[in-house]
């Protein structure tokens, strides 16, 4: 009921009486509201009282507010999609590392995901996250160089790095081409 109209009383109650397997003559028998009548509600030609819709709630064996339909919402797709055009990003000052925010904000400070992205020659400095956080950072393509504390990896296409996050670290590209990665942060 978004447009502030009556709810759509009619095709519902022609949807249920059909479900039952009832004519409009079984329903007019079992609530005492006229087959003319039950017609022009299922048809939207008529605007029934409290008492006719009480008598088929009653006939029907459910609540009136079940036959209204109110308080009914509709129901939250299983499956949320988000377009990439609005799909965050963030971007180093000299624009050669992007991260899209791929986890949703509910979940920052938990577990988040990124798409990174880092051209030729780009490097991702981060300071030390919260104490116990790791990253998890598995090349798509091209190679990355992590660095965490005083150890140094080379991470090729494919790869997966794991590394504490809780102290100073970056990515970097030195190879010759632009490198894709997905990176998980956990905290």
């Amino acid at each position: 009921m978004t447009d502030g109209g009556p709810p759509p009383l009619g095709p519902h109650l022609q949807r249920l009486r059909k479900d039952r397997g009832l004519t409009l003559d079984d329903l007019a028998r079992m609530s005492g509201v006229s087959r003319s009548m039950l017609s022009q509600i299922e048809r939207g030609q008529a605007n029934p009282t409290v008492a006719t819709v009480w008598a088929l709630a009653e006939a029907l064996h459910i609540e009136m507010a079940d036959l209204l339909g109110v308080g009914q919402r509709a129901a939250s797709p299983r499956i949320a999609l988000a377009s990439a055009a609005f799909t965050p990003e963030m971007r180093s000052d000299d624009g050669l590392c992007v991260l899209k925010i791929l986890s949703p904000a509910e979940r920052v400070g938990s577990i988040e995901w990124y798409d990174l992205r880092i051209a030729r020659g780009g490097v991702l400095r981060s300071a030390a996250h919260a104490r116990g956080s790791m990253e998890h950072l598995t090349v798509i393509a091209g190679r990355l160089i992590v660095e965490a504390g005083d150890e140094r990896s080379e991470v090729l296409e494919g790869m997966t790095a794991r590394y504490p996050a809780d102290i100073p670290h970056c990515i970097a590209n030195d190879g010759e081409s632009d490198a894709q990665a997905l990176l998980v942060n956990l905290f």
